[in-house]
C-alpha cells in the first residue's frame, strides 16, 4: 500500500543524501513565477538538461508569513503548479506524483527570502531501481494467478492387441467427482469388471482404467487407496479381492503415477452394500466392486 505524500516526503528528508536529492527555486515576495532571463532559470534548465533520466517524486511549496494565511496557501500552491509546469515533459514525475503546498504554515527562517520558495525532490538515475525503498513503499505481492480451470479428457483411442484402434469415451462426471473428493471419500468405481473368478479386467472395463489415469495426471495432490471387494460368500480364500485391487494400482503405476500417490487393500465381504447371501445378480455386483478411498486432496 502506498503511504501518504507527506510521510513520503519526511522519508525523503530523513534518508541520506545519497538516496535523494533537492532542488529549490526562489521566488520574489507574493510572486509565483520567475523571470525567464534570469540566472536562476537558466541553471534551473540547465539542471533539467542534466537529469533527463532521474525522476521527480515531490514538489514542495512555502511562503514566507507577509499577507493572510489564505492568500499564502493560494501563492504556494500557485508556485508549486508553476514550477511542475516547468519540469513537465523534461524529467520523469512518479505516476503517483502528488504536489503540496504548505503555504506559511511551516518552519520560518530567519531570512525571509528562504521562506519563499519550492523544493524538488527527485531520486537520481543511478538510485532509480531504490526507488520503492528510498520513499518507504511497501511493494505488493503480485496477485496470485488464478488457477486454470481443469478440462478432462472426453475421448481417447486406444490400440487393441490385433492393430485395430478403438475410440472410447470417458465419464467426465466421474471424473469431476474423483478429482474434487475430499480425504476419507469413498467412491464406487461403477461398471468396473472382472473375468468371473481372477483378477483380469474386462475389456468392456477399460474405459474407467483411462478416466482413473486421468484424473491422477490431472490432479498431482490426489492420492488414494484402492480397496477391493467381492460377493457371493463369507471370507476371500484366494484373496481376489486383493488381486483385484492390486492390479488397477498397476495400471495406474506402470502409465507413470508414482507408487507415493497409491495404495491399495482387499477387504473381501466385510464391507458388503447388500447383506450375504445376495438376492440376486443386481446385488452380487453391487458388492463385487472396487472403491477409491481418497487419502489426500488439494
Amino acid at each position: 500500500m502506498k503511504r501518504p505524500v507527506l510521510f513520503i516526503i519526511f522519508l525523503l528528508l530523513a534518508l541520506p543524501a545519497v538516496a535523494q536529492k533537492q532542488y529549490t527555486l526562489y521566488f520574489d515576495s507574493n510572486k509565483y513565477e520567475i523571470d525567464p532571463a534570469s540566472d536562476q532559470i537558466r541553471i534551473f534548465k540547465a539542471w533539467m538538461s542534466a537529469n533527463k533520466e532521474s525522476k521527480v517524486v515531490a514538489i514542495d511549496g512555502y511562503t514566507d508569513e507577509d499577507g493572510s494565511t489564505q492568500f499564502n496557501d493560494t501563492l504556494a500552491q500557485n508556485r508549486v503548479d508553476y514550477v511542475y509546469n516547468l519540469i513537465k515533459g523534461n524529467i520523469k514525475i512518479r505516476d503517483d506524483f502528488k504536489t503540496r503546498s504548505f503555504g506559511e504554515l511551516h518552519k520560518q527562517e530567519a531570512d525571509k527570502s528562504k521562506n519563499r520558495r519550492v523544493d524538488i525532490f527527485y531520486i537520481r538515475k543511478d538510485q532509480l531501481h531504490l526507488e520503492n525503498e528510498i520513499l518507504g513503499i511497501e511493494e505488493e505481492p503480485a496477485p496470485e494467478p488464478e488457477p486454470k480451470p481443469i478440462v478432462y479428457t472426453e475421448k481417447i483411442v486406444l490400440r487393441n492387441p490385433n492393430g485395430t484402434m478403438d475410440e472410447i469415451v470417458l465419464d467426465t462426471v466421474f471424473m469431476k467427482k474423483v478429482g474434487t473428493a475430499k480425504p476419507g471419500e469413498h467412491l464406487a468405481i461403477k461398471n468396473l469388471n472382472f473375468y468371473e473368478n481372477t483378477f483380469a479386467i474386462t475389456q468392456e472395463s477399460r474405459p474407467r482404467l483411462f478416466e482413473l489415469l486421468e484424473v491422477m495426471r490431472l490432479h498431482p495432490k490426489l492420492k488414494i487407496k484402492l480397496q477391493g471387494h467381492i460377493c457371493c460368500m463369507e471370507g476371500d480364500p484366494r484373496d481376489l479381492s486383493t488381486k483385484r485391487a492390486k492390479a488397477i494400482f498397476m495400471f495406474l503405476q506402470q502409465y507413470g503415477v508414482p507408487k507415493s500417490r497409491l495404495s491399495f487393500e482387499g477387504l473381501g465381504t466385510s464391507q458388503p452394500l447388500y447383506p450375504l447371501p445376495e438376492k440376486n445378480e443386481e446385488e452380487r455386483a453391487a458388492n463385487r466392486r472396487v472403491e477409491i478411498l481418497v487419502v489426500e486432496n488439494e
